[in-house]
């Protein structure tokens, strides 16, 4: 490890050499990596010798974020909005504490995932996007990804742009039609009238559970893993809390990146209850800040703006109901 420069903070490390050509995950210069400490949160970033971010890592989280090819995300039929991104989000299989890149199995870990193009946790999100995705079956016949919708429609509600025309409740295992026993022995049974349906929570705990194996518990209490509904992962949830809960609007969205959990408090009735989660996306093509989430409106999965923009800034429902931020 050479001499940590005064200036900049950078570590340099020869991991793997480098090449002029890159590993499927964009071009870096031969010499190694950088790393390089950052605070609020607590990081650690690391560079290409040219300064260009490669990838972050966060202190108490499991969520990456590394450079790689750019990707496009739309919706046509709810939003004409584009989200073009060379964010790749994830899952580390510990969480990240600072020293973490001596590590043996970081350095192994490190040079498989900055050349990985495999599907990541965006990647796997729209798996279920309510605009349609093609359904996929694991050797067992399970179907574990393809459309998925909200929930039952709700028969006391007869405006299909009220964003509870669809019920919520249903969870991963719903989605699934499988039962789930936790890891504190406890059994949940999947609804038939739910198969396929998950609510904004739920399909949270469908990507970052099911899919990236994140732990998962069955209540909305304090435990290991993701709990049960959105008020309890924004207070409960692993990782690190990003931007905590003032019962205002958050204006300096500068902290967030790809992956991060995003809350809303949207229910009149009660204004203080966070009853709302979706993924930040990141910016879109107008600049504007975009999340996605399962919403009863769109009946599933949408980064959309059917009954409401799915935007952090601004003046429209959900900016209005933003609340918090959560990185896994």
């Amino acid at each position: 490890m050479a001499a940590t420069a005064a200036a900049g903070g950078y570590a340099w490390d020869r991991l793997g050499g480098g090449n002029d050509s890159g590993t499927g995950g964009g071009a870096h210069p031969t010499g190694g990596y950088g790393f390089e400490r950052l605070s609020a949160p607590d990081r650690t970033v690391v560079r290409a010798a040219d300064g260009a971010t490669l990838a972050t890592f966060t202190d108490g989280a499991r969520t990456a974020v590394l450079t790689g090819p750019s990707r496009r995300f739309t919706e046509p039929r709810t939003t004409a909005a584009v989200v073009t991104t060379d964010a790749w989000v994830r899952v580390l299989p510990h969480e990240w504490r600072q020293g973490m890149e001596k590590s043996a199995w970081f350095r192994g870990w490190f040079a498989k995932a900055l050349g990985d193009t495999s599907p990541d946790v965006f990647a796997v999100a729209f798996q279920y996007s309510s605009a349609g995705a093609p359904d996929k079956y694991n050797a067992s016949g399970v179907r574990y990804a393809g459309t998925a919708h909200f929930g039952p429609r709700n028969t006391n509600v007869s405006n299909p742009m009220d964003f509870a025309y669809h019920d919520e409740q249903s969870d991963f295992y719903d989605y699934l039609g499988i039962p789930w026993t936790f890891p504190d022995g406890t059994r949940a049974d999947p609804r038939q009238a739910r198969y396929g349906d998950v609510d904004c929570s739920g399909f949270q705990r469908l990507v970052w559970g099911y899919r990236m194996g994140l732990p998962l518990h069955n209540t909305n209490a304090a435990g290991a893993g993701l709990p049960r509904r959105a008020f309890a992962i924004a207070a409960y949830g692993p990782g690190c809390l990003l931007i905590p809960d003032t019962g205002r609007q958050p204006t300096d969205l500068s902290v967030l990146q790809p992956g991060d959990l995003v809350f809303f408090a949207i229910i009149k009735s009660n204004p203080k209850l966070i009853d709302h989660c979706g993924m930040y996306l990141g910016l879109d093509d107008r600049g504007r800040h975009r999340f996605y989430s399962s919403r009863s409106a769109a009946n599933g999965p949408t980064m959309g703006d059917k009954s409401g923009h799915a935007l952090l800034d601004g003046t429209d429902f959900y900016a209005r109901g933003f609340r918090t931020a959560r990185r896994l």
